[in-house]
Parts: C-alpha cells; sequence; structure tokens
C-alpha cells in the first residue's frame, strides 16, 4: 500500500466536525458563528447547513463601510454587555450609532445578539433602525446602526414629561407600520417594546429598534414560550408563563402610549410615594388587577378606546397591529397636519447636541 492510499484512507476515516469544535476554530481564527450566523471584520451573512461544515470566508464589498473607517465622537449609550457610540464617517461625514457588544458574555446574552443581528440583517423597513453592517474583531460584535439623534422616547419623556394626545396618534401611527411588518411580514414578536427602545430623529420619525431578545415564528399562528424581555411592558400571558405570540407587543404599546399620555407608569403602587418594593408585586399587580386605562375626563373617547384596545388581558379580545391601524384615534388629527420634527425639536434632546 502505497502513502497516497493510506492517506486517503485514514482521512476518510475520520469523523467530521462537531458544531463546538467548527465554532471554537471559527471564534480562535477572528469569526463569530452561531448555527447559520457568521461574523467576522469583514462583516455578517446567513450560511447554509452545507456552508456551515467548511464556511467560505465573506468578503466584503468595494461600498462596503469598515470600522477604521469611523471615528468615535462620544458614548450615548450603555447596556447589555456593551456601549453605543456616536461615530461618524471620515470621508462622507456622515454620523452612526456603533453599537460594541463584548463577546466574553454569557451564553444567553451571546444568543441574543446573534438573534439581533440575524434580524437586523434580514430587515429593510422605514419605521424600523436601519442597521448598516455589523462586523466580528477582536472579541467584540460591532453593529452600524442609523442615528437617531432625538435619542429615544425615554429620553423625550423625561424632557415633556406627558406628551399631547394630537402627537401621540401621529407617533403611534409610524410605530404601528413597524409593528405591522415585524409581526405580519417578518413573523417577529419584539417582546421588550418599551419607550428606550423606540428612537426619534429631527426628521419627526419614530423607530422601533433593539432585538435582542425578540423572536422569530415561524408562521403567523405560532406560540411563544420564552420569558424574557423588561418586566414593567410585560403582558399578563407572558408573566403567568403562558404562550403568546404578537399580541404581547400591543398590550406593551398600550402600556407605552398611556406612560406618554399620563406622564407616569400605568402601574403605579398603592403608595405612590415609593416604588414597586420588587418586580413581584408588580407583576402579581398585572395579573391580578384590572387593566390600566385612559381617564375618560382627561382624553378623547377614542384614546381611550385605542388603548382599551391594546390592553385587554385576554390576548384574543386585543386588537392586532393591521386592525389598530384602522381605529379612528390614528386618524382623528389628520387635518391638523401634526408636525413631529419641529415637536421633537423644540423638546431639546440632549443627544442630539455635539
Amino acid at each position: 500500500m502505497n502513502k497516497g492510499s493510506l492517506g486517503s484512507k485514514l482521512k476518510l476515516s475520520l469523523p467530521p466536525p462537531d458544531e463546538d469544535s467548527i465554532k471554537k476554530f471559527l471564534t480562535q481564527s477572528g469569526t463569530f458563528m452561531d448555527g447559520d450566523l457568521l461574523v467576522n471584520r469583514e462583516g455578517v451573512r446567513i450560511v447554509s447547513h452545507r456552508e456551515v461544515e467548511v464556511p467560505a470566508p465573506i468578503q466584503a464589498a468595494d461600498n462596503q463601510m469598515i470600522l477604521a473607517d469611523l471615528y468615535v465622537v462620544k458614548v450615548i449609550g450603555k447596556g447589555n454587555g456593551g456601549v453605543v457610540q456616536l461615530v461618524q464617517h471620515k470621508w462622507t461625514g456622515q454620523f452612526f450609532a456603533l453599537k460594541v457588544i463584548q463577546m466574553n458574555i454569557q451564553e444567553s446574552i451571546r444568543k441574543q445578539i446573534a438573534q439581533e443581528l440575524k434580524i437586523n440583517q434580514s430587515s429593510q423597513c422605514p419605521y424600523i433602525v436601519v442597521c448598516y453592517q455589523s462586523f466580528y474583531d477582536n472579541g467584540c460584535i460591532s453593529i452600524i446602526l442609523e442615528y437617531m439623534d432625538g435619542g429615544s422616547l425615554a429620553d423625550l419623556l423625561k424632557k415633556v414629561r406627558s406628551i399631547p394626545e394630537p402627537y401621540i396618534s401621529a407617533m403611534c401611527k409610524q410605530v404601528l407600520r413597524g409593528l405591522l411588518y415585524l409581526h405580519h411580514e417578518k413573523h417577529i414578536i419584539h417582546r421588550d417594546f418599551k419607550p428606550s427602545n423606540l428612537l426619534i430623529n429631527h426628521r419627526g420619525e419614530i423607530k422601533i429598534t433593539d432585538f435582542g431578545v425578540s423572536a422569530i415564528k415561524a408562521n403567523t399562528s405560532e406560540q411563544a414560550n420564552t420569558f424574557v424581555g423588561t418586566y414593567n411592558y410585560m403582558s399578563p400571558e407572558r408573566i403567568q408563563g403562558n404562550s403568546y405570540s404578537y399580541k404581547s407587543d400591543i398590550w406593551s404599546l398600550g402600556l407605552v402610549l398611556l406612560e406618554c399620555a399620563t406622564g407616569k407608569f400605568p402601574y403605579t403602587p398603592p403608595d405612590q410615594s415609593e416604588g414597586w418594593e420588587n418586580f413581584f408585586e408588580l407583576m402579581s399587580a398585572v395579573v391580578d388587577f384590572p387593566p390600566p386605562s385612559a381617564p375618560s375626563d382627561q382624553f378623547s373617547p377614542e384614546f381611550c378606546s385605542f388603548i382599551s384596545a391594546c390592553v385587554q388581558k385576554d390576548p384574543k379580545k386585543r386588537l392586532s397591529a393591521h386592525d389598530l391601524l384602522v381605529h379612528p384615534f390614528i386618524s382623528m388629527y389628520d387635518d391638523l397636519n401634526i408636525d413631529l420634527s419641529s415637536y421633537f425639536a423644540e423638546a431639546g434632546s440632549p443627544l442630539a447636541t455635539f
């Protein structure tokens, strides 16, 4: 037997590499892998199951941004294992938000980051914050995002406390179109819908962001069971550990809009001088108490009806994003030609200044 045939037989007898071995090799060689997701310093892509065994390198496109072409202006946010920086492109002068996440974090957070990258990679909607490119280099995931210079809805509420009903209507129309896209076109449940995940800009746009804990459903009727996301805005069925679907985001939308209108979170503890002692008390209130409502002596019947349609404790009784878009509240102020651009500018978000 010659060396060639012996080598061939030995090679054939070796077992195929398992996914954990591939992951370890790729991570050490400068590529982050999670399932069918591959990210390296050249960018991100989704691969087929066949490619996972021997993944081809990602090649950067000629017109693709690279991290070396961005310089940091300042840090504009922190959380979830990383920071968000305001960066400027050296050649065009355009501003972006750069989300940098250290990947020496627990596995559950790594999974969330991978989930976010997959959704960013496939989402194209004017009501979703744009993701331009993602990279993995030196143990960090870097995500180049559209810079929303007005900050978040949470930042806006800190400045103005409450938002007049006509502006809420105009904002809600945009948000519902974003939810309609996520729910009915992408089959995605956001699962962490809250004021800090709604970003605004000087053009009067409000967009949905942060898909780290989102769930992708195979079809519109599939239910989810996992318990993730921010507790404050979580729907009763999720708190109780029941299966849930897109209507759980609608509950969160109702709480967010009610907070915008009244200037306070809808669930307040019995002693309002102090907050909830722990989140178990808050969750018990969501499950056991009647749902919150908009005071009828302060708001229009249309707004009160809209909130009620969102915060039905039985998810089957909640309206979908599609149905809410034709609710009278959404169109009742159209004749006023609401200018969200001026409103956001007058609020003077601190993030909009350099």
